[in-house]
C-alpha cells in the first residue's frame, strides 16, 4: 500500500521536532551552562535525525503493520526501534566527522554506543507519538464537528426549502379564491406577496435578522391575509421587545401565525379571531398565537401539519434552550413558543 506525502502532516513534525528540540536545550542550559552552545547544536544535529526518522515510522512504517498480527507487529516495532538507535549513533559519527557533533562521552564499542541511543529513540517514540495521537484526536473532533455543522445546515436549508414552497402555495390558494370571485383585492394580494418575497430572497440569505425585521415581516403577511376576510375576524398583535436589534433566525415565527390563519380562522364559521403577542426580556423570547378554531375539546392530541413539524426541528437544530407546546380548548387553539436566545448553537 502506497501512502501519498502529506505536506500538513510534514510540517506537524517538523513543529513537534522543534518543541522536543527545545525540550533539550532547556535541560542543557540547566545541566550544562559553561558548554550549552556546543550541547545545543548536538541537540539540533541528534533532533533532525529523529524527527526524520519518527515521520517515517509513524506516517510509512507503522501503518504497514497489522494487529490482527500483534506478536510479529511488536516484533518489527522493536526492531524498528533498534535500526533507529543504530542509525542515530552513525548519525552521531557522521556529525563527529563533520566537526558539527562535539563529543562529551565516549564508547568502548558500537555495542554500548547503540545501547546508549536506545533510550533517546525510545523516548522520542513515546514523545512523538503521544503528541501525534492528541494532535489526530483534535483533528478528529474538529472533523466531527464541522461535519455535524454542516448537516445541520444542510438539514436546516432543507427544511427552509419545504416551508417557504409550502407558505408560497397557501398564499397562491388565497390570492386565487380572490382572483376567481373577481375580486379588487387580487391585485393588491399581489402586490403584498412580491414584497414578502423580495424579503425572503433578499434578507432571510443570512442566518439572522433582527426582531424588528421578523416582526415587519410577520405583520406584512398578516396584512395579506386580512385581505380575505371581511370585518369579523378580529386579530390582536402586539409586542413588548426590550430590544429590538435582537438577532434571530429569519421566518422562525410566520409558520405559527399561517397556522393560525390556515388550520384556525379559515375553518371558524362564527367570531374568528387571531390574538399574538412578542415579547424578550433578559433574552428569552415568548410568542403566544391564540387563534379561533372549530376542534374538539376532547381530543388528547393535535396533528401537526408540516410548517409545526419543521418549526420544531428547526428550534431542536438552532437552540438547546426552547419549548414548544400546543393546546387544542373547546373554541380556541394556542400555541406557546419559548425559546433562550442566548442558547444558539
Amino acid at each position: 500500500m502506497r501512502i501519498p506525502f502529506n505536506r500538513e502532516r510534514f510540517k506537524f513534525y517538523i513543529v513537534v521536532g522543534l518543541v522536543y528540540l527545545l525540550l533539550w536545550i532547556f535541560n542543557a542550559i540547566a545541566k550544562y551552562p559553561e558548554d550549552v552552545w556546543r550541547w545545543s547544536l548536538n541537540e539540533v544535529w541528534r533532533t533532525a535525525y529523529i524527527t526524520a526518522f519518527n515521520y517515517l515510522l509513524f506516517e510509512y512504517i507503522l501503518p504497514q503493520l497489522s494487529w490482527k498480527r500483534i506478536f510479529r507487529s511488536m516484533f518489527l516495532l522493536a526492531v524498528q526501534i533498534f535500526l533507529m538507535s543504530l542509525g542515530l549513533y552513525i548519525w552521531r559519527a557522521i556529525g563527529i566527522q563533520l566537526h558539527i557533533y562535539t563529543v562529551f562521552k565516549t564508547f568502548t564499542s558500537v555495542g554500548a554506543g547503540v545501547s546508549a541511543q536506545m533510550e533517546a529513540s525510545m523516548g522520542s517514540v513515546f514523545f512523538f507519538g503521544i503528541i501525534r495521537h492528541i494532535y489526530d484526536h483534535i483533528k478528529l473532533k474538529q472533523t466531527a464537528q464541522k461535519l455535524r455543522i454542516e448537516k445541520q445546515e444542510a438539514e436546516l436549508n432543507y427544511l427552509k426549502s419545504q416551508t417557504n414552497p409550502h407558505f408560497l402555495f397557501n398564499t397562491l390558494n388565497n390570492i386565487y379564491s380572490l382572483a376567481r370571485d373577481k375580486s379588487d383585492l387580487a391585485a393588491e394580494s399581489i402586490l403584498r406577496l412580491s414584497k414578502i418575497l423580495r424579503f425572503m430572497l433578499y434578507e432571510t440569505a443570512g442566518a439572522f435578522i433582527s426582531i424588528e425585521q421578523e416582526l415587519k415581516i410577520t405583520d406584512d403577511y398578516i396584512a395579506l391575509e386580512k385581505l380575505r376576510y371581511d370585518e369579523s375576524l378580529r386579530i390582536n398583535f402586539n409586542h413588548d421587545i426590550e430590544d429590538m436589534k435582537q438577532a434571530l433566525p429569519p421566518l422562525l415565527l410566520i409558520p405559527l401565525v399561517e397556522n393560525a390563519f390556515k388550520h384556525g380562522v379559515s375553518e371558524t364559521r362564527t367570531n374568528p379571531f387571531i390574538d399574538i403577542h412578542v415579547s424578550v426580556k433578559n433574552r428569552v423570547l415568548k410568542f403566544v398565537v391564540k387563534n379561533s378554531t372549530e376542534g374538539s375539546p376532547g381530543e388528547k392530541t393535535v396533528k401537526e401539519n408540516i410548517g409545526l413539524s419543521n418549526l420544531r426541528r428547526q428550534l431542536e437544530l438552532l437552540y438547546t434552550d426552547y419549548h414548544l407546546s400546543v393546546q387544542q380548548g373547546e373554541s380556541e387553539f394556542t400555541t406557546i413558543l419559548e425559546i433562550n436566545l442566548a442558547s444558539h448553537v
